[in-house]
């Protein structure tokens, strides 16, 4: 059996993926908001995300097949994020190896 991922804490901020909350328009730092939804590209090719934690909230609305390990938080972020972000993530993981198959709809 393979063994589980674990995030290497090490791994530095590379880049940020997409526009910046500010940027978008959700987030106005003149009215004290300093914190923001965002993606980033570690240097280790992992992608950090910072969102709201909502693991409590959805907790018992998970889907039968998904699941939360321990240490694993739910976090969300604005649809606009993850757009803006598009154009920034590669189709291949690095290596070259093809992505999962989506699902059959």
């Amino acid at each position: 059996m393979a063994e589980a991922w674990k995030p290497d804490l090490t791994a530095s901020f590379g880049r940020r993926l997409g526009r910046s909350a500010g940027e978008l328009g959700l987030s106005n730092p003149n009215e004290g908001e300093t914190a923001c939804p965002d993606l980033w590209l570690l240097d280790n090719d992992d992608v950090a995300v910072i969102g709201h934690d909502v693991t409590e909230s959805y907790a018992g609305r998970l889907p039968r097949d998904v699941s939360l390990a321990p240490g694993e938080r739910l976090v969300v972020i604005p649809g606009r994020i993850l757009a803006s972000a598009k154009p920034h993530i590669p189709d291949a993981p690095p290596g070259g190896a093809s992505p999962d198959p989506a699902p059959d709809a």
